[in-house]
């Protein structure tokens, strides 16, 4: 029979929220034999590789290789997307600046406000979950999900369970959680199948306008995959209310005066 051993493991901010109350926040032991590695137990205590940025073993920093030893006491911290921890090991190669999200069948209205906030965002509600995985791997993008178990998968690198249900504060969570808000560019997607937008000469759609649409707009935008047209409407109000502080040409967006696109679609 293997002799077993003990180390002390403990979870840090929003890694609390994969535990049980009873777990959280606090220091729990964890037997085992042999020598795994540290990757093994995390997950057994539910907390996705993808969450985890940081792993402290005995005051030291260490890799998703390291094999726990008897008595070992372990801190494991979330991913640090705004706080530059350069001096300690990090557990993927940097975080994505550029970010890119590809969400599963749960994130549609998700997707299309982060669209709208001009973020690369790939959503279809068919996606398998080989689909979402080959993909984030092969165009190196974050997984949003609202299946946890989807980010216990090896091959994916970023993801993130979001936590929020209301789409307004899964947008928020977002945002926060990997420090975008000063990266909005407005009017940059498409919100049905996330091409790129340009500006397209009022005279060159002319007749794909409605009529009350070519008496009242002036400014147009064309998506470059599907061809939908975008023009500066007021529909969605409370998104420059919201938003407003960071709407502005030194973020990267466009001056928009407060309006939202709308299409004819």
């Amino acid at each position: 029979m293997k002799p077993e051993y003990t180390a002390e493991f403990r979870f840090y901010e929003e890694l609390n929220d994969f535990l049980p109350p009873e777990q959280r926040k606090r220091t729990m032991h964890y037997r085992f034999s042999g020598h795994p590695g540290i990757k093994d137990p995390i997950e057994v205590f539910g907390i996705p590789h993808t969450e985890v940025e940081l792993i402290v073993v005995n005051g030291q920093s260490v890799g998703f290789g390291y094999q726990l030893q008897a008595g070992d006491r372990v801190a494991v911290y979330p991913v640090f997307e705004s706080l530059d921890i350069s001096p300690l090991l990090r557990l993927r190669e940097k975080p994505l600046r550029n970010p890119r999200f590809i969400m599963d069948v749960n994130l549609g209205k998700l997707a299309k406000h982060m669209r709208l906030l001009g973020f690369d965002s790939l959503y279809r509600n068919d996606y398998q979950d080989a689909e979402v995985v080959n993909i984030a791997v092969n165009e190196q993008r974050i997984v949003l999900t609202r299946d946890r178990r989807l980010l216990y998968i090896k091959n994916i690198s970023h993801g993130y369970w979001v936590r929020a249900v209301v789409v307004k504060s899964q947008v928020d969570e977002v945002l926060r959680r990997f420090d975008l808000y000063g990266s909005i560019q407005p009017f940059a997607r498409c919100l049905v199948c996330n091409g790129v937008l340009s500006s397209v000469a009022k005279t060159d759609i002319l007749d794909r306008l409605k009529p009350r649409t070519r008496l009242y707009y002036e400014v147009f935008y064309q998506c470059t995959d599907c061809q939908r047209i975008y023009w500066e409407g007021s529909h969605m109000e409370d998104m420059r209310q919201r938003y407003a502080g960071f709407l502005t040409p030194q973020n990267g967006g466009r001056d928009v005066s407060g309006h939202s696109l709308t299409s004819d679609s």
